[in-house]
């Protein structure tokens, strides 16, 4: 018998966590509709002053739809959302499910060639973009996709007040040849939409994986993996219309789609947007706002504990916090609570489980493995079973090191267009992750890296999030980044990137000093290189492909 026969995760958990009696809603509108119903004058969007009801965002939600239906937009084409954090991103996303169709979240980082590949992958045939990213990036590659309407708008919309130096620079742009969004809901919000039906499979996101391991691929995120992972934040952090969510995470991230706005249109929890990331202005906002819940990359919260208005104060009401997308460091979790009083708890998950897989309970301590000294992601969330498989594919006993390999309600369909690759990655509807990991005999689950970070140093094996831990402990360290780059005698090598908090100083051979001193001689880096920034994704996961190239 597997030690997996016996989930003691479930006995433990969810046993204390009941899922809601509430009945199943089949797609994502109808889950919004019923909180329409609930509260339709409660706050849906905050942002700068503004505040969006329910009614509203539904109304506006329903103009979107009026308007694609107008233009013969059918049930199941593609609307592209290349904006920052704002209103306009949800009321674009909701209304596209509205008309019947797929929402494609696009980076607003990207540029030309990301942006053309993308457009060009999906088929999208509506783009929604801000005035200057259409200027600087769309225009120019618009003539070889399929778009057909442009519906441009300005972070400088919908909002009711000036934030000092969040809008500095920022002015209207004409973009000829172009639909101002803010008209085009004007001119149809009288406009009842067609009725569609919506069915629980139906693909309702193209969410593009950030392409850490290569291109990047649409997952077919369907209406089922949303409303059940919305429901799991829900019911497994205790959220209801009385909480507040802090929108830190890109709303184009599979961990803002779910954990900001499908959360806040299920639980009728005001969502706070902030147009993008500040430090300050985020510490700000959640005090003013009395934010109770947020998650996010493990890099903002290092970001706020650096900010130059960092006190204990500004997060007095945020006692809901969960982070994922990159490892978190002990050392980490501890600095954080000494600076504001609060825990981060770990939440795990992929662009291709929906979200969280894995979480820890809400006011329960990850443990924190003696050997490793490696922070539990938690335990598998809701009706999800994961195994740990070995490279012949059989399950591993509890404590060894393997592949791990999730089924659950919360795993996508497949990759948009790529048959071959939704095969190899999800044969038989269970996700191979490629993450690395094991789990204790309690049942909780910790990750190693992915299995191609891992460096072969003269045949000796190191896991860089290893290397990576002690780095954290370097007290000028604030953040680092390991990888294996080419050496003539031992073949690999490890090399460290770091960057260092504010003022404080260190030289690359005080760092590896003070990492040999702490690690067995295989593992030290022999390397360090000190950087401003470490490169990562807008989602906060380390490119470690692009530190390799470096060298």
């Amino acid at each position: 018998m597997s030690v997996y026969d016996d989930k003691p995760w479930l006995a433990r958990y969810d046993a204390g966590r009941p899922r809601s009696a509430e009945p199943g809603f089949p797609d994502i509108v109808s889950m919004f509709r019923a909180t329409v119903a609930r509260d339709p004058g409660g706050d849906a969007i905050r942002y700068f002053g503004r505040s969006i009801t329910f009614a509203e965002l539904d109304e506006l939600a329903d103009a979107f739809a009026a308007g694609l239906a107008a233009d013969g937009f059918r049930p199941g084409e593609r609307v592209a959302i290349y904006v920052q954090n704002i209103p306009q991103f949800v009321i674009a996303q909701l209304g596209t499910w509205k008309a019947g169709g797929i929402a494609v979240s696009v980076n607003p980082m990207y540029k030309e060639r990301e942006l053309a590949e993308l457009l060009r992958d999906s088929g999208a045939t509506v783009l929604v973009c801000l005035e200057s990213l259409h200027r600087d990036v769309a225009a120019a590659v618009l003539p070889g996709t399929a778009v057909r309407r442009v519906l441009t708008t300005s972070e400088l919309d919908l909002r009711a007040r000036d934030e000092p130096g969040v809008f500095a620079g920022i002015e209207r742009i004409d973009c000829p040849g172009t639909t101002d969004l803010v008209a085009f809901l004007d001119q149809h919000r009288a406009t009842a939409p067609p009725t569609v039906e919506l069915r629980p499979d139906d693909v309702a996101l193209l969410t593009y994986t950030s392409g850490t391991t290569g291109p990047p691929k649409g997952a077919m995120t369907t209406h089922r993996n949303v409303v059940f992972n919305a429901r799991t934040y829900r019911d497994w952090i205790g959220l209801g219309s009385d909480d507040v969510v802090l929108g830190i995470a890109p709303l184009f991230h599979i961990t803002g789609l779910i954990g900001h706005i499908a959360v806040a249109l299920l639980t009728g929890a005001p969502l706070v947007l902030m147009y993008r990331l500040d430090p300050a202005l985020t510490l700000d906002t959640a005090e003013a706002e009395r934010a109770t819940f947020t998650v996010g990359s493990i890099t903002v919260f290092i970001a706020l504990m650096n900010a130059p208005n960092a006190e204990q104060a500004k997060l007095v009401s945020l006692t809901k916090i969960y982070s994922g997308g990159a490892p978190i460091p002990p050392s980490t979790l501890k600095a954080f609570q000494d600076a504001f009083g609060h825990y981060i708890h770990n939440i795990y998950g992929l662009t291709e489980t929906t979200s969280p897989s894995h979480a820890v309970p809400l006011h329960t301590e990850a443990p924190v493995d003696p050997a490793s000294g490696m922070v539990s992601v938690g335990v598998p969330v809701y009706d999800t079973v994961v195994r740990v498989v070995g490279e012949d594919g059989d399950d591993l006993p509890a404590g060894e090191v393997g592949e791990l390999v999730t089924e659950g309600p919360q795993v996508i369909a497949g990759y948009w267009n790529k048959p071959d690759e939704t095969t190899k990655a999800l044969p038989g509807g269970v996700l191979h992750t490629g993450d690395v990991g094991y789990m204790d005999e309690q049942g909780w689950f910790y990750l190693v890296d992915r299995k191609k970070d891992q460096i072969n140093a003269g045949g000796y094996k190191i896991w860089p999030r290893e290397v990576e831990d002690v780095l954290y402990e370097h007290p000028a360290v604030r953040e680092a980044a390991v990888v294996g780059v080419p050496d003539a005698y031992r073949g690999e090598t490890v090399k460290a990137f770091v960057s260092l908090k504010g003022t404080c100083t260190a030289t690359p051979e005080e760092i590896i000093a003070f990492t040999r001193e702490r690690m067995a001689a295989y593992k030290y880096p022999r390397t360090v290189e000190i950087l401003d920034e470490i490169p990562k994704t807008v989602s906060g996961k380390i490119l470690r492909r692009r530190l390799r190239d470096r060298d």
